[in-house]
C-alpha cells in the first residue's frame, strides 16, 4: 500500500488542527479529552504522550488534535504526523 498521506488544516479554533488522512481510520469515531479516557486506544495513547496534546477527535478519515495554549503548532505537527504514520502507515 502507498505511504499514508496526511494533510494538516487549521480550524476556527487556533488551538486545534485537523489531520486529514487518505484512508479511513480502522475504528469508528471517538473523542478523548484526557489521556486517561484514551486508555486502550494505542493511537490515542501515543498522541497524548506528546507534550501539549490536550484532546483528540478521531472520525472517518481525520484526527482533530487540540493543543495546550502555550504550545506552538510548528513544534507539534511533525511529532503528531510521525505517530500517525507509525500507527496507521502500514495500511488497514
Amino acid at each position: 500500500m502507498a505511504e499514508l498521506q496526511i494533510t494538516v488544516q487549521s480550524t476556527p479554533n487556533p488551538n486545534a488542527a485537523k489531520f486529514s488522512l487518505d484512508r479511513e481510520l480502522p475504528v469508528g469515531g471517538r473523542s478523548y479529552f484526557d489521556a486517561e479516557s484514551a486508555r486502550g486506544d494505542q493511537l490515542a495513547e501515543r498522541l497524548f504522550a506528546i507534550e501539549g496534546v490536550r484532546a483528540l477527535l478521531l472520525v472517518d478519515n481525520f484526527i482533530t488534535v487540540t493543543k495546550a495554549d502555550e504550545e506552538e503548532w510548528p513544534d507539534l505537527v511533525d511529532r503528531i504526523e510521525s505517530v500517525i504514520r507509525e500507527e496507521l502507515g502500514s495500511g488497514t
